[in-house]
């Protein structure tokens, strides 16, 4: 027998939990499908939990634009949720005097962004603020906070089901087929089932390809190939010096091994970036510790090494390769000509802050492909 639901959701990380949100909210019948036991089990669960301002982005791409909008709603929906997040501001730090020059280009590509609140400052007014800080100059950016991101989950599935709407785990999509009365998806698990969906988003994360690859009549050519690249953390035992978050400078493909913190006060350098790595390997490599610490020293000189211990890792869906700029993907019948289906791609950093501007053009796309 197959179950007909209004609108189905594949994935149930923290964008998919948003873009269910949203389409229920708008009044729809809303169904998110998660593989794994557990809500937000992969990307959404192993990241640094910043909430990101919006500066290194192309100006113009979907990053910048949704990074920076969804900045101004992450932080409104947590005020208004009681999920718990910390505006702890973010210092981006010139470690020669080389390196100066790129913060006031920094600044220039953050202002394009619609970010307007990053203020140069000297080594000394950055050691002002962080007295351990080892730097030549620093943007500050006050916008720049951390979040605890399983309450902003929880947070999220409890709107869908206060608007009517339901999560179910332990519910992969195995695939299904374009037809004319909608999207057909065969759903295993426990309870297996066909479901014919009018409306279906594609927030599968590391496996969105596989996923929109699955389902006949999706155009193969509009269907990118994901890389995955891992990110490594370590932690930092004792007490943190940086009330704020610390960063070196960028390159296109990384912001670098920085300092960051949780909630509460744990001390944690990364992500580095490892290309060529197999879904599903979370392992950390203690040979790296020499080098997160020779890193770290840059700005933090009175770390000790035998402080670091390897922490956890991330994967992320890349759709850029090495030393290249990515953008997200989200694309919709314009794009593949398949009524109803929305597709995700590359929603990598900064998804999280832009978790509810990603869910919000979701359900924009998704009016307009049902009219």
């Amino acid at each position: 027998m197959t179950e007909r639901i209004d609108v189905v959701v594949i994935g149930a990380g923290v964008v998919g939990l948003a873009a269910g949100r949203a389409l229920a909210r708008a009044g729809r019948e809303v169904v998110v499908l998660e593989q794994r036991d557990a809500i937000g089990s992969e990307t959404s669960s192993r990241n640094s939990e910043v909430i990101h301002a919006g500066i290194y982005y192309r100006p113009g791409g979907l990053r910048a634009r949704l990074c920076v909008e969804g900045k101004k709603r992450l932080y409104a929906f947590c005020d208004d949720h009681g999920v718990t997040y910390s505006r702890c501001e973010k210092l981006i730090v010139a470690l020669s005097e080389e390196e100066v020059a790129r913060l006031d280009a920094i600044r220039r590509n953050a202002e394009a962004n619609g970010v307007m609140d990053l203020e140069l400052i000297s080594a000394a007014g950055a050691r002002a603020l962080e007295p351990e800080l080892a730097c030549f100059a620093a943007l500050r950016s006050p916008s720049t906070g951390i979040v605890d991101s399983h309450g902003l989950m929880l947070a999220l599935e409890g709107e869908i089901e206060n608007a009517g709407g339901n999560v179910v785990v332990e519910s992969p999509v195995l695939g299904g087929e374009v037809t004319v009365e909608g999207i057909l998806l065969y759903v295993g698990g426990q309870s297996e089932m066909t479901v014919l969906a009018r409306t279906v988003i594609n927030c599968a994360g590391l496996h969105a390809d596989k996923v929109a690859l699955s389902i006949k009549g999706v155009p193969a050519e509009s269907i990118p190939t994901l890389r995955y690249a891992k990110g490594q953390y370590f932690t930092v035992s004792g007490k943190a010096p940086f009330s704020r978050l610390i960063y070196p400078m960028p390159s296109p493909d990384s912001q670098g091994v920085h300092y960051t913190r949780d909630l509460g006060g744990q001390a944690k350098l990364g992500p580095d970036i490892n290309w060529g790595v197999a879904l599903g390997d979370y392992s950390v490599d203690e040979g790296r510790r020499k080098t997160f610490w020779e890193g770290a020293r840059r700005f933090w000189p009175d770390l000790a090494e035998e402080r670091l211990q390897p922490g956890y890792a991330g994967l992320r869906p890349k759709l850029a390769g090495p030393g290249e700029e990515g953008d997200f993907r989200i694309e919709g019948p314009r794009f593949h000509g398949v009524k109803g289906l929305i597709n995700l791609f590359g929603i990598e950093s900064p998804g999280l802050t832009s978790c509810l501007a990603i869910g919000e053009e979701a359900r924009r796309i998704a009016e307009e492909s049902t009219d």
